[in-house]
C-alpha cells in the first residue's frame, strides 16, 4: 500500500443516549491510535442535535483531540448561528463543517440563510480568521443541483466566500473524484479537497444512504453486494478489499488525505486505516 504521510479525519454523529454516549467514546479512544488530524461531529438538520454536538466536541477536546463541529445554517437566523459559534468559540474550538444542511420535514422557509457560502461569509465578518473553516464538495453533484455546472459554482462560491478547505460526500468511483478536483482546480481553486471514505459493512444500510445524498453505488459494485445476499460475513470482508483498495488510489493519486465516516464505529475503519500503513 502506499505510504500515506498525509492527514487523517474521522466523523462521528451527536449520541442521544448514555449508552450511546460510552460506545462513542470507546470508539474514540480506538481510532485516536491513528493520530488524526481531527474528530468531527455532525449537526442535525435546522440544529436538532445542537445541543449533542456541542456536548460532544467539548468531550473530544477535553480528552486531548482536535474537534470540528458541524454546523448547518438551513432554518436558522443569523442571531442563532451566531450563538451557537460563539458557543464553540468560547470552548476553544477552532475548526468548523459549514454546511447548508437539508430542510427539516414541515418546515416551509430557508431562514436567513439559503447556502452555504451566505454561512462561511456570515462566519468570516463575524469571528475573521478564528475558524478553519470546511465546507463540502460532490465529486458525483448535490441531488439538488440543476445541472453539473451549477454544482461546480456553488463550490467555487463557496471558496470564494472564505473556505479554507473542502471534505467530499463519499463516493465510490475514484475517477469522479479526480475528475472533480481537477475542473475546479482549473478555475483556480487550491484549497484541499480531502475524499469522504464510507465503509462498506451493511448493503441495505449503504443504498439507503446512497440514496438520500446521492452518492452513486456502481452498477457492477451493487451486483456484487447483492450476490452476497444475507452473507454478512462476506460483506464485510469484500467491503474491507474494496474500500482499502479504494483509499490506496486516492493517496496515490494526490489526495490531500482522507475523512471516513465511521457511523460511530471503530471495526471497519481501523482495519482500513491499519492496511494502508496509518
Amino acid at each position: 500500500m502506499t505510504n500515506p504521510l498525509r492527514p487523517i479525519s474521522f466523523e462521528f454523529f451527536p449520541p442521544k443516549t448514555d449508552e450511546g454516549a460510552a460506545k462513542l467514546a470507546t470508539t474514540r479512544r480506538q481510532l485516536a491510535q491513528f493520530n488524526p488530524e481531527f474528530f468531527s461531529v455532525t449537526f442535525g438538520a435546522g440544529g436538532t442535535t445542537q445541543a449533542g454536538t456541542l456536548r460532544a466536541v467539548v468531550d473530544i477536546q477535553a480528552a486531548g483531540h482536535a474537534a470540528a463541529p458541524h454546523l448547518s445554517c438551513i432554518g436558522s437566523t443569523k442571531d442563532n448561528i451566531r450563538e451557537v459559534v460563539q458557543q464553540y468559540k468560547n470552548h476553544g474550538i477552532k475548526h468548523i463543517v459549514a454546511l447548508r444542511g437539508d430542510i427539516p420535514s414541515g418546515m416551509g422557509e430557508f431562514g436567513e440563510f439559503r447556502y452555504a457560502n451566505e454561512l462561511v461569509s456570515f462566519l468570516r465578518s463575524e469571528f475573521g480568521d478564528w475558524f478553519h473553516i470546511e465546507v463540502a464538495a460532490y465529486p458525483e453533484f448535490h441531488p439538488q443541483s440543476p445541472n453539473a455546472e451549477a454544482d461546480v459554482r456553488n463550490f467555487i462560491n463557496k471558496v470564494n466566500a472564505g473556505a479554507d478547505s473542502a471534505i467530499t460526500q463519499y463516493f465510490f468511483n475514484a475517477d469522479a473524484y479526480f475528475r472533480f478536483v481537477d475542473e475546479v482546480q482549473a478555475r483556480g481553486v487550491n484549497i484541499p479537497i480531502v475524499p469522504g471514505i464510507m465503509p462498506i459493512q451493511n448493503y441495505s444500510q449503504l443504498q439507503r444512504f446512497s440514496d438520500m445524498c446521492g452518492a452513486e453505488i456502481p452498477r457492477w459494485l451493487r451486483l456484487r453486494l447483492q450476490a452476497y445476499s444475507d452473507d454478512t460475513a462476506s460483506i464485510r470482508a469484500f467491503g474491507l478489499d474494496f474500500v482499502t483498495e479504494l483509499s490506496d488510489r486516492l493517496l496515490a493519486g494526490g489526495a490531500p488525505g482522507l475523512h471516513f465516516y465511521t457511523l460511530n464505529a471503530a471495526g471497519a475503519v481501523s482495519t482500513v486505516c491499519q492496511r494502508l500503513g496509518y
